[in-house]
């Protein structure tokens, strides 16, 4: 309690934030602006009770919204369904905290993560020019893009008009005012006041429930089990990743260390929750937590009294929250795709290398235009190939003619033994490439295979050594391994076949030679 005061304004501050990103939000995913404040409120409440971030703010965002957005489209008047999708993806959050996955997303590469993140930025941007110009939403990219003939054909100027005021605050209001007061929350009070006051016939939230929302039981359909478990896991896997690099955040900021398996633990027990009453996913977020941070918010208490003053705000002013125009929304929205584009990817992308450059494209463009789960699984796997491919390129042999001066009972011709220096990673991806440098080496009568400077050695290095052996025992060639004693305890405990046994191994290079 000894920072309640810093948690109040932290907490206060982020609500406001949160209020008009959380109904843009739920209007944006097609459930309704209450699904993104309910889900607001109940993420954000029970995320922070049980999360491992002290000062995240947990509710909808743009990433999880896309999907949720797809999941409606797919389920089209099935809330079970599309509510089922949102359980299960909280309780595989809850999975990965308790398996300790979320340790392993540091790992994921940053071109993987710069490409998905521009593209999510993208698909906001496109879904919310109809809504910017008055016009009725299309459910997918496809087809917002193929309509814009006809969507500017019909667009509603009064629409136009303060979606356009909306965006010009949201990018202009100076940093003075926009410390007193959120551009988010000064863009809607004063447009939808300006709509209010211009009588203008655009279309609103309208209608939002003040009354508890229903109970909602989620329903497993096994004839749509496909599509639920592949929607489900593209939200855990969203959710978690969006979350442990808003954690990240807080933890620069303020020079914490958050528990990421505990973190995931509660954001899915959030999610679950928010299944229940119909509400939209989510993560934590990055602006929110941030303005936390900055007006003083340190501890669990200040995401609990953020999601409190959002349950209190649709309580006693939904009235006045169903007049907000959709177009204002839109606005806000095209400032939150906008600011969930990577600059700092794309000002340093003509110097990138080029392999990073392909990675962060091919996401971005399956992302925008094909599926956001095998956007980041292609990313991945093919970024995991160019390291391999990289690794196994600076790793290389030296070949080297050694003279046994320590044994005087055999002749010259003899006594001269071929040294070859491995150096650098020798696993799968470098095994075949030694395996066609050491086939040179079969006028020798000696050899000796130095792996003092390999760091790791897999499986694949062990059965192409293994290969070897067999190969130049039957042309007569003697073999001695240097190895590390790591490397030679891995050996011994995979050598079921024996091969290995015959083999001198050394721990030194001379010991070896002699």
């Amino acid at each position: 309690m000894s920072n309640l005061k810093g948690d109040f304004f932290g907490g206060l501050t982020a609500a406001i934030i949160a209020l008009p990103l959380a109904l843009a939000f739920g209007v944006a995913s097609g459930a309704g602006a209450v699904a993104g404040l309910y889900g607001a409120i109940v993420l954000g409440f029970f995320a922070s009770l049980f999360g491992g971030t002290s000062s995240q703010i947990s509710g909808p965002t743009g990433p999880m919204t896309v999907v949720m957005a797809s999941t409606i489209t797919v389920f089209h008047n099935d809330l079970k369904a599309v509510m089922c999708v949102v359980f299960l993806a909280g309780v595989f959050q809850i999975l990965f905290g308790v398996f300790k996955i979320g340790k392993f997303v540091r790992y994921i590469p940053y071109p993987v993560i710069s490409g998905f993140m521009s593209g999510i930025g993208i698909i906001i941007i496109i879904l919310q020019i109809n809504p910017f110009v008055g016009v009725d939403a299309h459910s997918s990219i496809i087809q917002t893009v193929s309509h814009l003939g006809d969507t500017f054909s019909n667009m509603n100027y009064k629409a136009l008009l303060l979606s356009s005021l909306t965006l010009a605050i949201m990018l202009g209001t100076p940093k003075k005012i926009a410390n007193i007061i959120p551009p988010a929350l000064l863009a809607l009070t004063s447009m939808t006041i300006l709509s209010i006051v211009l009588n203008f016939d655009i279309k609103t939230i309208g209608e939002i429930p003040t009354s508890i929302p229903e109970f909602v039981i989620p329903s497993f359909d096994f004839a749509k089990s496909k599509d639920i478990i592949v929607l489900a896991i593209t939200l855990a896997l969203l959710g978690t990743i969006d979350t442990l690099l808003t954690s990240l955040v807080a933890d620069s900021i303020t020079k914490t260390k958050h528990n990421s398996n505990k973190e995931l633990i509660g954001q899915g027990i959030g999610n679950t929750l928010v299944s229940l009453i119909g509400g939209i996913p989510g993560a934590g977020a990055t602006m929110r937590t941030v303005v936390n941070v900055k007006s003083g918010g340190r501890t669990k208490l200040s995401g609990i009294i953020h999601a409190v003053v959002l349950l209190l705000i649709v309580l006693f002013l939904a009235p006045i929250a169903s007049k907000i125009p959709l177009a204002v929304l839109a606005g806000i929205l095209m400032k939150v795709g906008l600011d969930i584009l990577d600059y700092k990817f794309l000002k340093v992308a003509r110097f990138a290398p080029r392999n990073d450059m392909i990675v962060m494209v091919i996401v971005f463009i399956l992302t925008v235009f094909v599926d956001l789960i095998m956007a980041v699984g292609v990313g991945i796997t093919l970024a995991s190939l160019l390291i391999v491919y990289r690794i196994s390129k600076e790793a290389n042999l030296k070949i080297s003619l050694e003279k046994n001066i320590q044994n005087k009972n055999i002749n010259e011709e003899d006594s001269k033994v071929r040294v070859l220096d491995i150096n650098g990673a020798f696993f799968f991806g470098s095994a075949s490439f030694f395996e066609e440098e050491i086939n040179k080496l079969l006028d020798t009568k000696k050899l000796v295979i130095n792996c003092k400077n390999v760091p790791f050695m897999d499986i694949s290095a062990i059965f192409t050594l293994e290969e070897l052996i067999l190969k130049l025992k039957d042309l007569g060639i003697d073999i001695c391994l240097v190895l590390k004693q790591r490397h030679i305890k891995k050996i011994e405990s995979l050598d079921k076949s024996n091969i290995f046994k015959d083999v001198s191994i050394f721990e030194k290079v001379q010991d070896a030679l002699e």
